[in-house]
């Protein structure tokens, strides 16, 4: 269990600490020479049957403020310090707010100093720090009165926090995948960059392998201090000294995180719920910017008001914040805003999405979304953002946001690309007879046309369905007969492109021009050469049958037959295999051995059909695109 001190400058924080524990938690020469904290400072209690609590003891000046919310993130317990003789101050009551809009409602408060007030002071301030507590997330807390160099109270302070981290119990997110949040980094001899913070979340052990972010650079854990105890597992509610192979000293900072991979998260954009303090003066309003802090990051920023329009002191609401530069956040997480001179705390906030989009970010469906996104249990809270996302979910991508937390679809979900994508079931259904609708459409204004092809139809009928799920959704209705397929080309079951008696002889007398031809395809004028036949009559007839899915029609008036268009689509496939899914015209122009400019034109036609995606100057590979892979005998899918 951590234990986080706060309150005003001065009023004993590291004075208590150091009778509770021993230990001066002023480390550097600065901190003893001016008698007053600068950095975050770290101690150790042992308790009954072998229980350890962590302290960490925070600065109290005004001007370090964001130091000691660095610090306060992530602790279990709170320690509310108020000097009799000095009483409440103001960074006594910023601290306490700090603190409430962190959720922290475990924790008591303590008189000070005692020996230095007479006891009607001391009672009186007693009485005040109680009435403070009664509007924050501790209210009700024990408020105990101490001197701590002379002992007076501490040990009864002593065996209240044993009971207290008696009742914090289980730590909430111990199963979800391992983080911590980095306050120091430095570097030791024979064990190299060390990296310390509290364990946000999980269990970690020597020799995992875990990934700093943001950046997501991998390193592993070569040595672990937990508790300021050498150990081989460290776990959530501990301070921990992470040994790191794989990275210097000088790349990880405070502010960043280790985290295992299956949490591997950043970003610069996250939806919250946000509350605001009720000591503001005015209401929040779109475009204020902030100093957000995050774990042990603090970063600028803009607020979003989502809904309502304005949130009023006291209030809450559905808010974007918009940072300047990226920070890990996981849903859940706390965060806590302090206006654009950090001179005093606004709000805080709940991450509710740390993918959050940056258009339709207000629309009532958005609005539907971060309402499920606020219910409690795991599951239910992942059936109701489906229900609402006519889009699907990346299944990989919520595990991260939640901290590993995997999702578990019903069986009658819709998955698409190895089933890393989801659809709910009444949104497949949607999707479906928006598909069958703009095909009845499409069918009616082109009659002479077998369908539009595969990225065609995606635009016209669903173009924000991402395509994995597209080609999902296309495969079910194909297999439940309600659509049929021709190379690249889509259409309802009972549509056809008929071929007049002359088409159909043409189009035999055609045939073994265009199997002869090969990978440099058969251009019109030729074939009408070698049969024959006027080639207007020519030209219409093979514009008909790559209608019908039959040809392939790669630049105007150069045509290829489906069987070669398999095999220049498998050595496509095999080029992608070598190089990691990139296509490069010499790479295709040498494996096919065509010329160059023939190889770019292939390339270009199976970026417009679909089987390549151009990305700059090369073309990739879609992994989840069927064409072409059926083969001789079989029928086109």
């Amino acid at each position: 269990m951590i234990i986080g001190t706060a309150g005003h400058i001065d009023h004993g924080k590291t004075t208590l600490v150091r009778a509770l524990t021993g230990v001066d938690t002023d480390r550097l020469p600065e901190e003893k020479k001016r008698g007053i904290s600068i950095e975050l400072g770290y101690a150790f209690m042992d308790g009954p049957g072998g229980l350890r609590a962590g302290f960490i003891d925070v600065p109290g000046h005004e001007r370090l403020v964001h130091t000691m919310v660095s610090g306060a993130t992530g602790i279990d317990l709170a320690l509310l310090l108020v000097a009799a003789d000095d009483g409440v101050m103001p960074q006594t009551r910023e601290h306490l707010a700090v603190l409430s809009l962190l959720g922290l409602c475990n924790g008591l408060a303590v008189v000070t100093k005692c020996d230095r007030a007479e006891p009607a002071r001391v009672d009186e301030v007693v009485a005040d720090v109680r009435q403070l507590l009664a509007g924050s997330s501790l209210a009700g807390a024990d408020v105990l009165a101490v001197s701590a160099p002379a002992g007076h109270g501490i040990e009864a302070l002593r065996e209240r926090l044993w009971t207290l981290a008696a009742r914090v119990g289980r730590h909430a997110r111990l199963d979800q995948a391992f983080r911590l949040a980095v306050d120091r980094s430095f570097s030791l001899d024979g064990i190299g960059t060390v990296v310390t913070g509290t364990v946000h979340a999980g269990t970690v052990r020597v020799g995992d392998e875990l990934v700093l972010v943001p950046g997501r650079r991998p390193v592993r854990v070569r040595s672990l201090r937990a508790q300021n105890r050498e150990v081989t597992q460290a776990q959530a509610g501990e301070r921990c000294a992470i040994g790191l192979a794989g990275v210097g000293r000088d790349e990880v900072a405070r502010g960043d995180w280790v985290v295992a991979p299956a949490a591997v998260m950043s970003t610069d954009r996250l939806d919250a719920r946000l509350h605001l303090w009720p000591a503001e003066t005015r209401p929040l309003r779109s475009g204020t910017p902030v100093h957000v802090h995050l774990g042990s990051a603090a970063v600028t920023g803009t607020v979003a008001v989502l809904d309502p329009p304005v949130i009023e002191p006291g209030g809450s609401g559905w808010v974007q914040l918009v940072l300047r530069e990226p920070v890990g956040a996981w849903y859940g997480d706390r965060v806590v805003l302090r206006d654009a001179c950090a001179a005093r705390t606004l709000a805080g906030a709940v991450v509710l999405d740390p993918l959050a989009p940056v258009r339709y970010r207000r629309t009532a469906q958005r609005l539907q979304v971060l309402r499920a996104l606020e219910i409690g249990h795991p599951q239910e809270r992942f059936a109701g953002v489906l229900a609402d996302s006519p889009q699907g979910l990346d299944l990989a991508a919520w595990q991260a946001a939640h901290g590993g937390e995997a999702a578990m679809p019903s069986a009658d979900v819709l998955l698409g690309q190895g089933a890393s994508l989801a659809l709910s079931a009444s949104h497949a259904a949607q999707a479906t007879d928006r598909v069958l609708q703009v095909l009845a459409d499409y069918h009616r204004q082109y009659p002479d046309e077998l369908g539009p092809d595969l990225a065609r139809l995606r635009r016209l009928a669903l173009p924000r369905l991402a395509p994995p799920l597209f080609q999902a959704l296309l495969a079910r209705a194909l297999e439940a007969g309600r659509l049929a397929q021709r190379g690249a080309f889509v259409h309802l079951p009972e549509h056809g492109v008929r071929l007049s008696a002359a088409e159909e002889r043409i189009a035999q007398k055609v045939a073994p021009g265009l199997a002869a031809a090969g990978f440099e395809g058969a251009w019109v004028r030729d074939l009408s050469r070698d049969t024959g036949e006027p080639e207007a009559i020519v030209r219409v007839t093979l514009a008909r049958l790559a209608r019908r899915g039959e040809l392939h029609q790669v630049v105007r008036d150069l045509y290829y037959p489906l069987t070669t268009m398999q095999r220049l689509a498998a050595l496509c496939r095999d080029v992608a295999q070598d190089h990691d899914g990139v296509v490069l015209a010499a790479t295709y122009r040498d494996a096919t051995g065509l010329g160059r400019k023939r190889a770019i034109q292939v390339l270009e036609h199976f970026d417009r059909i679909g089987l390549l995606r151009r990305v700059a100057d090369t073309h990739r590979l879609r992994t989840d695109c069927q064409l072409f892979r059926e083969t001789a005998g079989e029928a086109p899918v």
